[in-house]
């Protein structure tokens, strides 16, 4: 059992993998609990057991398994991670559970299988099932059919799909095992409930007495359609509605789910196609023309038996097809006749839609043959056209069959109308519209009047069927004139008419009206019916609008008082009114005179006629009157214009008189029901009078009236047929120009340009120039609705005319139709515009088409002809093609028969011969313009083929192949390609331009159909291969075409496309999908929006302003049809892509200043994360790419338009780079104003920017640049860091351009580069340069490594990622480089390496070849040799680091004192900040250059800011305290602009002027001791640390070696340094501010400054080294704790590497560092030991223990020892954690020593007191024994009797005992006088009242060696008065001291001055231990700066602070100055020693 109590205490899902089956058991049982417990399918304990549940379902134990089956299934159930278990879990079931004995294993296996299937993962299982199917275990087989069978019968044949089961069942039927021969049977059974006889195919060739037993077992079955009994999870909801259906027993449902069900599963889609092509017999051609009908026969036969094969694989069937219609059609023998036909119906039936191209070519041969009379013929014939008719729409063979039904044999008559009425049973309302209906009820309106009976019926029994599928609505206006015999023979056939979707009449047919709405529009346009607009009363129109209405019936258009449209004889007008007064007969003159005098005064009739025109004019004015005041319904029209054409009617003479009457008309026409029959009453008056002076504009106005009443067609015909038919030609010109307003008025909707076409020409063919002008202004109108195409009706004109007509079509192009304002409001009604529209652009667009006529050009295609074009010698092809472009040339426009060139043509386009492929792309390119909309009935046989070329290896013949499919396009629109299989087929095959040129082709074109045919579904699983294509260009065209399927297809359906991909396919197309599906542009308003404004000059914009004045109300009128005409709105309609239309101009420029009002950038709260986290997720592509993508600018683009105003997004996005200049100007404007809005959108300004790069345009790159360096410069005043995503997708852009070839360019990307960093660390662009070094653009390479090398320079080695050494190795490559601007580059960056770290650059470089390694040593030989000429040259070569170059550079100089810093302000805001850089330079280099020439004392030529009477500063010496403040108020005015008044004081603190420097300080002081304004220095401290160390060399080197300087002055400006750097590290929050390089620096100054014998020469030297003694106290106590623990490491280190540095200077350091230590237990919390142990093993690793201990002093290895010990005692075994920032650990023997020392702690006794604790902390090595300690003591005695050190000593001693209580100092004292034990005692008790008694600081530890021994208080007390700040009490004694610093400080004498030791005496004192060179500190400052800085990760600078100083910062910018600085700093040093 021992056993047992181990794994029962395991966790549950290590019981469950545990190896003992008890465990596993006890697992699985207590897993199930767990399951049943769980009640959130989203918790997340279902994951922990993710990977177990395969297990669970494997278990090798059977006992075990079935508790594991159990609980999987639950898990299964009720987890939502569950579906990603399928593939294994099932997989595992199938191959261990299916074989087990038990029953309860199957069935809980069937179960788990089910149950996934329930959890949406049915194609998995199914796959898995599948597998099973093929194992050689019967036992598995039998289980696998039955968990089949199971899910069938529960899930039903839309989740399981039946094809690949039904594939394998003939091999189950046949296996060896009864069992599973029994278990396929019930399968079958199965299959067949839910598909009934499409299972027969398939099964057809199995056993005879098994098909026998199914069949038996068939008609068992019940007869209702089967329904599933369980449901996916996702459709759960619907199985409870079935339940209440069930219960309420209605089968509503039940006849839908039949009607969804049944037809899904197609016998055709189960069966395999065979291939029969190469089956044919070799000698078939020659034998179907034998001359023996035997042979014939023979060869029809063998194809007969082959086409039997239900279904054929697709492939070229041309010629075959050719033959048998050859034998339809001329074969003699009518048996051969029927035998062809049965042939036909054979391949018609298997190829089902591929057969769809080849029936254009038979239909009209098989229609004619119907003349045979014998009844198997017919018979056959019959067969065979219905056969072929379902390969093809009606649309498609409308013309062949209307061509027959004019035949003169009553028998074609009849079977071509039955075959009608067939043919309609197969339409719905929407197949079958109005365009394609009214041709087809015309021609059997013919039929039935025919004399023949048979003729008769069969036309009734079409039209009857037609009645039946779309409503009498649709049909009645067809049939106003048939009398009421006939219309009730028609509806009596009607109800008759079996439809084939009869079944489903109830809801299905109605279903099936209203969902294919949009096709309508699509099938109508396509008809491409001139007719159209006879026909446009009702219409089965916009049926989304009213989804009530029956089949084909919409709202009819306009009053109520139209019902059903009756009587509307098909004319045109549009009116619902119209209809009824259509018929208004003619009146007689007496009925009229009748109805007149009712109305008018009878005054009024009788002068009607009178001679005397005044009467006349009377008798007017009363007619009209009348007429104002007469009611609408009341006001006989008719009557009113007939009295007033009465005598002397328009033949009246008086003007005035006739004005009236024309003006009456107009009233009758506006006011009345105006008639076309009133009309014709009065129009020729009109015409008469239109060119009259006085009356024509009277006339104008009633001809407009008239033509609202009536509608301006109707009108403007007869206007102009009668201008036209006299002879004035004032009359026909003013016609003329009152139709051009009228077309602008009215619109062009309905217009007859067949009449004015040829009136035009009449018109331009005239003499009077006024009649040719204003036909002219007449076809400019007409242009801009018809566009181009116009011309060509006008080609033969003159070339001086035509040259008139092209001038006035020029002056149209571009405009857009106006919006028509009239002869809209009384004839339509909002909600029927839609349709009424789509119906006119239908007949409009194809108007244009055939107004001439066309020619026949079959005669022309000879057999000659064709067998030319498919000869062998390529040149005799080139001419037959020659002649075919001739022939089509010549005719213009051609009728659609063109005989056999199809063939001839397709057979060219994969000719050898490119040139002829060309050629021919070209003929059919003119073919398609020839024949017009007719031509879409070649689309299968000769459109496809143009799209295989697309595919073409050359560029040149895709391009012309494209412009053909366009081309043709444009003539047929999209539905006609898109129907069947044949495109899906061509983006099957895998060749990648043929998928990448289709593909863009179909995103062109989608978007712009408002509907497409279900086929599209088919090219899905193609699109699908091409987004996983290895082509790139393809995988970009396939996600470009995807949102525009997915608008057509929607989301579900292409997401359920994806189930048969590989499950990693599957996830990355899904998310692919995710991501279309928020690109998905909306269907179908888009394109028509756009319309509006490309259509300038073409020819669908012509029924534009047809309906609504707004372009709005237009939505559906002209893009829903892809109709002729359409594509080629001058290309742009077709390019419409998505939804984001282009409205008119006009309206644009209105509103873009509205638009323009608010912000540009939107502020999105977690915006920026958002999208972050999205691509981090991969929810969005990842910025990265070689060239821009058009997903990434959309992804972009859709980012952006959250978050930036819709006007700036279209002006970024535009194609137009003058837009984006604008967008630019724009984003510079609101840079200030909308900083918030700039970095809450900054991540997608930068990746827009990025975009900018790749433009070719210089303008735009320049503006980008220019914007970049604002906006850098606001990012780093705002003090923003750049975030990693934002940098990533930035950077690398930028650094492409730093290789541009113009020079500008280049700078400013540098510019930026060095801005860049200010809010980026540099250590994070180094490896981002590094990249662009391997640029294959040498300028680049060169620049990036110029680059490299400023970054070290000003950031030290610590930026050169990962480590310095491999950087530098990647750099010295390039000195190899074979671009000698590169080599140079890279040399003189390891230069600069060189010069900041000396000979172990060499190193870190590692192996170089000689020649690369001797340009090296020459190289740094040389720079070592001008170090002087070095920074000019640096200066010259790159300006860009130290100013940006600008317009007003040198602003701030003039500007008046007190604009000072509001101009820096300004100026920095305006261009970057080169004037601050400016500043900078002049600061340090007017100095230098002062010094180096040693004029005595310097001037320094400042800028005005600090000449703010600053003479005060001096009063304040005669009161000391309150008047030192005097200064603060000038203080203020500067506070104002706090930043860069700061900034600029603190850059005088290093000026060479002792004045301005003490001035500065003065200042700086005053601030640090006011707290309120202390804060003020916040950021600065280091930058002001940096200039404070500066001037301590400064005086170090220059000033204490000049002669010619009082010392007092030097002794003034020390105390100001010393007394402000007291107050500064009193401040606790600023002193923490201090970097590590900042502080090392400030160390080795204060250090190297007490260690200077100079000053003690000096009267005051002693108490300037005491005030350091205490300012170092405060540095090491109030610092940063690990910055200065830092610092003096590397300060230590550094001393000890220097050979010229003194011991003493080391001594100091160490001395330092045990104080810190003695701090270590109160800091060690607030310490990043992490840093401090790296610190401490790079000294292990310069200094190990055996270098050490080989130094002249033990002090080192003791100090280090101590900390160390100290440490680990404080940490304990944790300290070994903080090793982590150590790369390689074996370097240094540091962790060894840890553990040693662990190891030593651990052995000694378990826990210390706490006491001891603390004597740990102290800087002994508290492992020593008591001797150790005796020897520290021993030490300190030493001290306390040396003269020098006895200050020291005893400060040491007393802390020594405070420290340690307890010990015995006893025996050291026993032995010395008594002297000096009471001096010891009493110096002992001074320093306890000193620090007890006042609280004060100790003033010493040990620091200063140059101490003497004097009278202990008084130095004492002199020191804390320094520190005294808080005004205690203390005594007169301070008083004095303190005033002595504030006189020093103020710079009064304290005392009279010795005399000043000679130079020489002065230059004799020790050399400066120079540890580093002030250039190595710069540099050290620099890289600590940058350190700190991203350990911070807020700058610890202000970035202000580059702007308007010239401080050593961060600043790249000021890089150039620091070089320059260093350098003469430099020789100033050595020129002095």
């Amino acid at each position: 059992m021992g056993d047992d109590s181990e794994w029962l205490k395991l966790p549950v899902d290590q019981k469950c993998e545990h190896k003992l089956w008890k465990a596993r058991l006890n697992g699985y049982e207590e897993a199930l609990k767990i399951f049943q417990k769980i009640k959130d399918e989203k918790s997340p304990e279902w994951s922990k057991f993710l990977g177990l549940i395969k297990k669970f379902v494997t278990d090798s134990n059977a006992v075990v398994q079935l508790k594991g089956l159990e609980a999987a299934l639950v898990y299964v159930e009720n987890a939502h991670v569950a579906g990603k278990t399928t593939g294994e879990v099932v997989s595992g079931v199938v191959s261990k559970v299916f074989n087990q004995p038990k029953a309860k294993a199957k069935e809980l296996g069937i179960e788990i299988c089910l149950m996934y299937i329930e959890i949406e993962k049915g194609e998995a299982v199914q796959e898995e099932l599948l597998k099973g199917l093929d194992n050689k275990n019967p036992k598995i087989v039998v289980a696998c059919i039955e968990t089949l069978r199971k899910a069938l019968s529960e899930f039903g044949s839309k989740i399981i799909l039946l094809k690949p089961i039904i594939k394998v069942l003939p091999k189950l039927f046949e296996s060896r095992e009864k069992a599973i021969r029994d278990e396929a049977k019930l399968i079958a059974v199965e299959i067949y409930r839910w598909i009934r006889d499409a299972l027969r195919p398939p099964l057809q060739n199995i056993n005879s007495v098994q098909l026998k037993e199914l069949e038996e077992e068939w008609v068992r079955l019940p007869t209702g359609a089967p329904k599933p009994t369980r449901f996916l999870r996702s459709q759960q909801e619907l199985e409870a509605k079935l339940e209440q259906q069930q219960s309420a027993g209605g089968d509503a449902e039940g006849g839908g789910d039949d009607g969804d069900e049944v037809p899904q599963i197609d016998a055709y889609e189960l069966l395999e196609a065979v291939e029969i092509l190469s089956k044919l017999p070799k000698d078939f051609y020659d034998k179907i023309e034998a001359k023996k009908w035997q042979e014939r026969k023979e060869a029809l036969e063998a194809v007969e038996v082959l086409v039997k094969n239900p279904k054929l694989e697709a492939g070229d069937y041309a010629d075959l097809v050719k033959a048998l219609k050859k034998v339809v059609g001329k074969d003699t023998n009518v048996m051969l006749v029927a035998l062809a036909a049965k042939c036909l119906t054979g391949l018609a039936v298997g190829l089902r839609k591929k057969f769809g191209q080849y029936a254009g070519h038979v239909v009209p041969t098989i229609l004619e043959k119907f003349k045979e009379k014998k009844p198997q013929v017919v018979q056959a014939l019959q067969e065979a056209i219905d056969a072929i008719f379902l390969t093809t729409t009606l649309q498609n063979i409308s013309e062949d069959v209307l061509a027959v039904m004019d035949n003169k044999n009553p028998t074609i008559k009849q079977q071509t109308s039955l075959f009608i009425a067939r043919s309609f049973r197969h339409c719905t309302a929407s197949t079958l519209p109005k365009s394609l209906l009214k041709p087809f009820c015309a021609a059997l309106l013919k039929h039935i009047n025919d004399s023949a009976p048979e003729v008769r019926d069969a036309a009734f029994e079409a039209l009857g069927t037609a009645l039946k599928v779309v409503g009498e609505k649709a049909v009645n206006p067809f049939l106003a004139d048939v009398d009421k015999l006939k219309l009730d023979k028609i509806k009596e056939c009607s109800e008759k008419v079996e439809l084939v979707h009869g079944k489903k009449t109830g809801l299905a047919a109605d279903k099936k009206e209203f969902k294919p709405v949009p096709g309508r529009t699509a099938a109508s346009g396509a008809a491409g019916d001139k007719d159209m607009k006879d026909i446009s009363a009702p219409k089965p129109g916009p049926l989304k609008k009213a989804p009530a209405t029956k089949a084909g019936g919409p709202p009819k258009k306009g009053k109520p008082t139209a019902p059903g449209g009756t009587g509307s004889t098909g004319t045109k007008n549009k009116k619902g009114l119209e209809t009824k007064e259509i018929v208004e007969p003619e009146l007689s003159i007496e009925v009229c005179e009748e109805k007149a005098s009712v109305v008018l005064p009878p005054t009024c009739i009788q002068v009607l006629d009178s001679s005397n025109w005044k009467e006349r004019l009377a008798c007017m004015e009363e007619f009209q009157k009348a007429v104002e005041l007469m009611d609408r319904t009341e006001m006989p029209c008719q009557a009113l214009v007939r009295m007033l054409a009465k005598k002397p009617g328009w033949k009246e003479t008086n003007f005035q008189v006739m004005q009236m009457k024309l003006h009456i008309v107009a009233l009758i026409a506006q006011k009345g029901n105006f008639s076309k029959t009133s009309a014709q009453i009065v129009l020729d008056g009109l015409v008469d009078k239109i060119g009259d002076v006085k009356c024509g504009n009277n006339a104008k106005e009633a001809m407009t009236a008239i033509a609202e009443a009536c509608m301006l067609p109707w009108t403007a015909e007869q206007v102009m047929s009668m201008a036209f038919s006299q002879k004035n030609p004032k009359n026909q010109s003013e016609t003329l120009n009152w139709l051009s307003n009228a077309i602008k008025e009215f619109g062009f909707s309905g217009l007859n340009v067949k009449a004015f076409i040829s009136n035009v020409k009449t018109a331009l063919a005239a003499t009077n120039p006024a009649v040719r002008t204003s036909a002219i202004t007449l076809l400019g109108v007409m242009y801009l609705y018809v566009g181009p195409s116009l011309r060509m009706f006008f080609e033969d004109e003159k070339p001086a005319l035509l040259s008139q007509i092209d001038a006035e079509f020029e002056k149209m192009q571009g405009q857009s139709p106006p919006a028509p304002t009239r002869g809209i409001s009384k004839h339509s009604t909002s909600g029927i515009e839609e349709g009424e529209d789509g119906d006119e652009a239908d007949d409009a667009g194809n108007d244009v088409v055939d107004l001439l006529p066309r020619t026949e050009i079959s005669d022309k295609i000879t057999s000659e002809l064709v067998s030319k074009i498919a000869d062998k010698n390529w040149k005799i092809r080139k001419e037959g093609l020659d002649e075919v472009a001739g022939i089509i040339n010549e005719a213009k426009f051609i009728q659609p028969n063109i005989g056999e060139l199809p063939t001839a043509l397709k057979g060219r386009l994969n000719d050898s011969n490119k040139i002829l492929v060309q050629q021919t792309l070209n003929i059919l390119q003119q073919l398609a313009v020839a024949m017009g909309p007719n031509i879409k009935q070649h689309v299968k046989n000769l459109g496809i083929p143009i799209i295989t070329v697309l595919g073409d290896s050359k560029n040149n013949v895709r391009a012309a192949a494209l412009a053909t499919v366009n081309a043709w396009a444009e003539q047929t629109g999209m539905k006609e390609w898109l129907e069947g299989e044949d495109l899906s087929e061509e983006l099957k095959k895998e060749n990648p331009f043929l998928r990448q040129e289709l593909l863009g082709w179909l995103a062109e074109k989608l978007p712009t159909l408002r509907s497409t045919p279900t086929d599209l579904i088919l090219c899905v699983p193609h699109l699908y291969s091409c987004l996983e294509d290895r082509n790139g260009d393809v995988r970009k065209k396939a996600q470009d075409a995807l949102p525009f399927f997915m608008m057509h297809l929607g989301y579900e359906k292409m997401a359920k496309a994806t189930g048969k991909l590989k499950p990693t396919s599957k996830d990355q197309v899904l998310a692919m999908l995710e991501k279309a599906k928020a690109n998905m542009p909306a269907k179908p308003a888009a394109p028509t929006k756009a319309t509006s404004k490309p259509m300038g000059g073409s020819a669908p914009a012509k029924f534009q302003p047809a309906s609504a004045p707004a372009e709005d109300s237009v939505s559906s009128n002209a893009e829903p049809r892809p109709d002729p005409k359409k594509a080629k709105a001058p290309g742009v309609s077709s390019k419409a892509k998505s939804a984001q239309g282009k409205k008119v101009p006009s309206k644009t420029s209105l509103k873009e200043d509205e638009d323009k009002s608010g912000p540009i950038f939107i502020v999105v709260p977690n915006g920026k994360e958002q999208r972050m986290k999205d691509e981090k997720g991969l929810k969005v592509l990842k910025w990265n790419f070689t060239t821009p993508r058009d997903e990434y600018i959309e992804q972009l683009k859709t980012q952006m338009s959250s978050c930036v105003a819709k006007w700036l997004q279209d002006e970024m996005f535009h194609s137009d780079f003058q837009h984006h200049n604008k967008a630019l100007a724009v984003m510079v404007d609101h840079l200030e104003s909308e900083k918030e809005g700039v970095i809450g959108c900054l991540d997608l300004i930068l990746k827009w920017l990025t975009l900018r790069f790749f433009d070719t345009n210089t303008s735009v790159l320049m503006k980008a640049l220019e914007y970049l360096k604002l906006l850098f410069t606001l990012l780093s005043e705002e003090e923003y860091h750049l975030t990693e995503n934002e940098a990533s997708s930035f950077i690398p852009y930028l650094i492409l351009k730093v290789g541009e070839p113009k020079d500008v360019i280049r700078k400013d990307v540098r510019a930026i580069l060095n801005r860049m960093c200010l809010v980026y660390p540099a250590s994070k662009m180094f490896p981002f340069i590094m990249e662009g070094t391997k640029s294959k653009n040498s300028k680049q390479r060169a620049e990036c490594l110029e680059e490299l090398g400023c970054l070290v320079e000003s950031y030290g080695m610590n930026v050169c990622q990962p480590t310095p050494g491999k950087a530098l190795k990647e750099i010295a490559i390039h000195i190899g480089d074979r671009d000698n601007a590169v080599r140079n580059a890279a040399l003189n960056t390891i230069v600069t390496v060189y010069n900041v770290h000396g000979d172990q650059v060499f190193k870190l470089i590692g192996n170089l070849s000689e020649k690369d390694m001797s340009m090296l040593e020459e190289r740094i030989k040389r720079s070592a040799k001008r170090p002087s000429a070095a920074p000019i040259k640096q200066v010259e070569e790159k300006p860009q680091r130290t100013q940006s170059i600008s317009s007003n550079a040198n602003m701030l100089r003039k500007g008046p004192a007190e604009d000072m810093s509001s101009k820096l302000n300004q100026a920095r805001s305006m261009s970057g900040h080169p004037e601050a850089a400016q500043m900078v330079r002049r600061e340090f280099q007017l100095d230098l250059d002062e010094i180096e020439n040693d004029n005595g004392t310097v001037r320094c030529e400042m800028p005005e800011l600090v000449q703010h009477k600053l003479d005060d500063i001096f009063e304040p010496v005669l009161i000391p305290e309150p008047k030192i403040r005097a200064v603060s108020p000038h203080f203020d005015d500067m506070h104002s602009n706090t930043a860069s008044t700061i900034n600029f004081i603190i850059s005088q603190v290093a000026s060479g002027d002792i004045n301005t420097s003490i001035q500065a300080l003065t200042q700086i002081d005053e601030v640090l001791r006011q707290e309120d304004k202390a804060e003020a220095m916040s950021g600065h401290i280091d930058q002001f640390l940096i200039a404070t160390f500066m001037q301590l060399r400064l005086i170090y080197n220059t000033h204490m070696a000049d002669e010619k300087l009082e010392k007092d002055e030097i002794i003034k400006l020390y105390s100001c340094i010393i007394g402000n750097m007291i107050s500064l590290f009193q401040i606790e929050s600023l002193a923490r501010e201090a970097s590590t390089g900042v502080l090392k620096d400030l160390m080795h100054g204060l250090i190297t400054l007490m260690l200077d014998s100079r000053i003690e020469d000096l009267e005051e030297g002693q108490q300037v080294i005491r005030s350091v003694n205490l300012l170092v106290v405060k540095v090491l106590e109030k610092s940063d704790q690990t910055n200065i623990l830092s610092a003096l490491l590397v300060l230590l280190q550094d001393s000890l590497l220097a050979t010229a540095s003194s011991p003493k200077f080391s001594e100091l350091v160490m001395k330092c560092l045990w104080r810190m230590v003695r701090l270590l237990p109160d800091t060690i919390n607030s310490i990043n030991l992490d840093r401090i142990l790296l610190d401490i093993h790079i000294f292990m690793k310069v200094f190990p223990k055996e270098k050490l201990k080989q130094c002249k002093s033990e002090f080192p290895i003791r100090t280090l020892k101590t900390l160390l010990h100290t440490l680990c005692k404080l940490k304990g075994p944790k300290i070994l954690d903080h090793l982590t920032m150590i790369d390689n650990k074996n370097e240094s023997e540091l962790e060894a020593h840890l553990c040693r020392m662990m190891k030593h702690s651990m052995d000694q006794t378990g826990s210390k007191s706490d006491k001891e604790t603390e004597k740990g902390a102290s800087r002994l090595d508290e492992k020593s024994s008591k001797a150790k300690v005796n020897d520290f003591l021993a030490e300190i005695f030493k001290k306390i009797g040396s003269k020098e050190n006895t200050k020291e000593g005893l400060a040491e001693l007393y802390e020594y005992k405070k420290k340690y209580s307890d010990a015995d100092i006893e025996p050291f004292l026993k032995n010395s006088s008594q002297f000096f034990q009471s001096y010891v005692e009493r110096g002992l008790r001074v320093i306890e009242m000193e620090r007890e008694g006042k609280g004060r600081i100790p003033t010493s530890t040990g620091i200063s060696p140059q101490m003497e021994v004097t009278c202990v208080p008084t130095p004492t007390s002199t020191v804390s008065s320094i520190g005294n700040t808080n005004g205690e009490e203390v005594g007169p004694s301070v008083y004095l001291e303190r005033l002595k610093i504030l006189r020093q400080r103020c710079g009064l004498d304290n005392a009279k001055q010795d005399d000043r030791p000679p130079l020489t005496s002065l230059l004799s004192k020790p050399a400066v231990p120079t540890v580093a060179s002030s250039t190595d500190m710069l540099h050290s400052k620099l890289s600590q700066l940058r350190e700190s800085r991203e350990q911070h990760q807020h700058s610890d600078l202000d970035s202000n602070q580059i702007h308007s100083s010239g401080t050593m910062t961060t600043s790249s910018s000021s890089t150039a100055n620091i070089d320059d600085l260093k350098k003469r700093l430099e020789r100033i040093k050595s020129s002095r020693k």
